[in-house]
């Protein structure tokens, strides 16, 4: 007995001997391995700033205008992506493309024109994979844009020369597809606030525009979830910024965006994003390169242009009142939006919230009936956890979400006015989605948002008052002392030194003490010797990694609730309230329904127009069933529109007008619009045609519902059948 316990004691030992052997042989090589990895990492970031940092976009593509030559320069670029087989433009070989069922010219497909955020990156993340925002758009045919911009800005340049430049860029791509629909802007996170700018400003040139991560409310969000929005008031305001501009000689480092990015999450920042490395690095290298390569290279930006976005949007938050000024005496209001806005959110994002993304609606708007009567659409899809940047990179939400906004971007043109949530339905493996708009009320976007929303107001509005006189005492007092001692020397010197460039190049071979380092990894990878997934070594080093983890975001979370506790004692106090006393809010009360000036309006056209109109309304009023779209529905009506004997001599553009304006009458008064449809459809003929284009549609899902059989019965009313 005693014999077989000793046998045993030695074969554990032994067992042990082996599993410490294996796992130091895989430790080492890991670590060799990885600091490798961070050595190319290093290198990458040099080499890319020695090749003057362009885009990540791994899509071929064509300059088309550089804002460079524009009277009023600015560093930003059109290209038009290429990496797909065409001949002649779409604007030019539209002659040539015949409706698939009569002898009428068939409009192109919208251009879709992306723009990534200028947030301390460079661009190219909206198209640095195949699966991505530019992958569907050219897969679903369309002319694809890219708004890019260069990493140093042009001495002077404001957010205002921005903006005209991109005023020229959508006009050159009208110019180029003078058949096609204006073109679509999808607008990545700070990218999505100046889309906004430009759709407000010029309506007329703009088409649908998706902001994606974007956010336009900024004061909003949740209490002890969203810290990042304390951090202005914390730190005093815009003066910061205005110090850290001059301490670059009039250029802010888009560095100090990264880093307050990074700080948001200590956990994922200092340990996981790299451990994620060590323990998967036989598989994760080239993941991680690829990403480090655009979170790397750090944009710059104008002391007037973070001033701008600073002052009036993060703290301000004056886009959402409808009090921004890009040119004196003009203010932009997201009123004046007219193409339907696709706001795509994430509850698991923490650098624009959910409520960030969607209060902006019940600010701009008194009611739905308000926005309604401006004629708008406004289409949300709030994703369950999805992290910020996955918005616009993840691979599975590209081959889901943005799949279906692009291909649904024809459907979207004919919804009637109102607020929709996108439905989509299906998963990405199999590929095969369900798509549908069901209408929302307000309440719906307040419920992502609590208790603590109005007392948020009413602080963060003596935030701005703070920061407008924190501003004006560093530039009357500090300001002309730190641009005396300032140089364009020392401005470089601090760039360089900033951590987030010195962790980088630290590791490249411009340190002499990493040279050796590639041969060494040469022939660790050569040899390497991964230690089993069982090793109890192993358990015991991914249990340890777990717990560091934990105990960093225990931090986290301590920090943020402790400064969220300082923000809310500081900025409610009654002494600072005395000295800035907050904005009340008082929304005017809703008008009467006859008192309305765009109710008589709508109306008048009651009874103008003839059997295309009559279908068109019949069509419409079905549509309306359900409170939501199918695309099945949309490419039914599609169908009937391009074979039937009137609606087929109609152009596109033609019938997406008599949609909406039909939308709108039925949304005014459905029982008086469906009653003058005799009037509209004076034969019988049609009217039995109108019928039963309205029981054909009802029955697309196979059966009727109890309100396509009211339908029914108000529409033979209606017709007189």
């Amino acid at each position: 007995m005693d014999k077989l316990s000793c046998t045993q004691q030695s074969k554990s030992l032994s067992d042990w001997q082996s599993h410490v052997q294996e796992y130091m042989t895989d430790s080492v090589q890991r670590s060799i391995i990885f600091t490798d990895i961070l050595r190319k990492r290093g290198n990458n970031y040099l080499k890319h700033i020695r090749s003057g940092q362009p885009p990540v976009l791994i899509f071929n593509y064509e300059l088309i205008l550089n804002a460079k030559n524009f009277p009023r320069p600015c560093n930003y670029a059109l290209v038009r992506i290429s990496d797909r087989r065409r001949g002649k433009e779409d604007g030019e070989d539209h002659k040539d493309r015949r409706h698939p069922h009569k002898d009428l010219p068939q409009a192109p497909k919208r251009p879709i024109v992306i723009i990534d955020p200028r947030a301390g990156h460079g661009p190219g993340i909206g198209g640095s994979k195949r699966d991505s925002e530019i992958g569907m758009a050219l897969e679903n045919g369309h002319p694809v844009y890219f708004i890019l911009f260069y990493m140093d800005p042009i001495p002077g340049q404001n957010l205002a020369d921005v903006e005209e430049a991109m005023i020229k860029f959508m006009e050159k791509i009208a110019e180029l597809h003078p058949y096609a629909d204006a073109p679509a802007i999808m607008g990545n996170c700070q990218a999505g606030w100046a889309a906004a700018l430009l759709c407000a400003d010029r309506p007329d040139i703009t088409g649908p525009l998706v902001l994606n991560g974007a956010p336009l409310s900024y004061w909003s969000g949740v209490a002890g979830e969203n810290p990042m929005r304390y951090k202005g008031g914390l730190l005093g305001g815009v003066w910061l910024n205005s110090f850290l501009s001059d301490l670059g000689n009039d250029v802010f480092d888009g560095a100090n965006l990264v880093e307050n990015f990074e700080s948001l999450n200590p956990a994922n920042t200092l340990w996981t994003k790299q451990y994620n490395v060590y323990s998967q690095l036989d598989t994760e290298e080239e993941r991680y390169l690829a990403f480090e390569k655009w979170w790397g290279g750090f944009a710059l930006m104008t002391g007037d242009e973070i001033h701008f976005i600073v002052n009036n949007l993060f703290v301000g938050n004056k886009l959402e009142k409808g009090r921004l000024e890009l040119r004196e005496g003009e203010k932009i209001s997201l009123k004046n939006i007219e193409h339907p806005i696709l706001v795509f959110a994430s509850q698991g994002d923490n650098i624009t919230p959910a409520q960030q993304a969607l209060n902006w609606i019940p600010r701009v708007y008194s009611s739905v009936e308000d926005l309604k009567r401006h004629g708008q659409v406004i289409i949300y899809i709030i994703h369950k956890d999805i992290g910020h940047l996955g918005i616009f990179v993840a691979a599975s939400v590209a081959k889901k979400e943005h799949k279906q906004i692009i291909s649904n971007f024809e459907l979207i043109d004919y919804l009637a006015p109102g607020l929709y949530e996108m439905i989509i339905e299906g998963d990405v493996k199999s590929g095969d989605f369900t798509t549908k708009y069901e209408e929302r009320t307000f309440a719906d976007i307040a419920s992502y948002s609590d208790a603590t929303q109005d007392q948020d107001e009413e602080d963060f509005s003596v935030v701005a008052k703070v920061s407008e006189a924190n501003d004006t005492m560093y530039k009357l007092m500090v300001r002309p002392w730190v641009k005396l001692w300032t140089t364009e020397l020392s401005a470089e010197i601090m760039r360089n030194l900033h951590p987030l460039r010195r962790n980088r190049y630290i590791f490249a071979d411009i340190n002499p003490l990493m040279r050796p380092l590639k041969n060494i990894a040469s022939v660790t990878r050569q040899k390497r010797k991964p230690a089993s997934p069982d090793n109890p070594l192993v358990i015991m080093e991914k249990a340890f990694a777990e717990y560091v983890e934990n105990v960093l975001n225990i931090y986290r979370d301590y920090r943020d609730l402790r400064q969220e506790h300082f923000f809310r004692l500081i900025y409610s106090s009654d002494m600072l309230r005395n000295l800035f006393p907050p904005e009340k809010e008082v929304k005017p009360p809703e008008t009467p329904e006859y008192e309305r000036a765009d109710y008589d309006r709508r109306m008048l056209a009651l009874e103008e127009g003839g059997v295309a109109e009559g279908l068109i309304r019949v069509f419409m009023a079905v549509a309306k069933t359900g409170h939501g779209m199918k695309h099945r529905h949309f490419e039914f009506a599609e169908e009937i529109a391009q074979t039937h004997k009137v609606l087929g001599k109609i152009r596109p553009s033609l019938f997406k007008k008599i949609v909406k304006k039909q939308a709108a009458i039925l949304q005014a008064d459905e029982d008086r619009a469906i009653n003058a449809l005799s009037v509209l459809l004076k034969n019988k003929d049609d009217r039995m045609d109108a019928l039963g284009i309205a029981r054909r549609l009802c029955v697309i899902d196979g059966k009727y519902t109890k309100e396509e059989e009211v339908l029914i019965e108000k529409l033979k009313k209606g017709l007189k059948l």
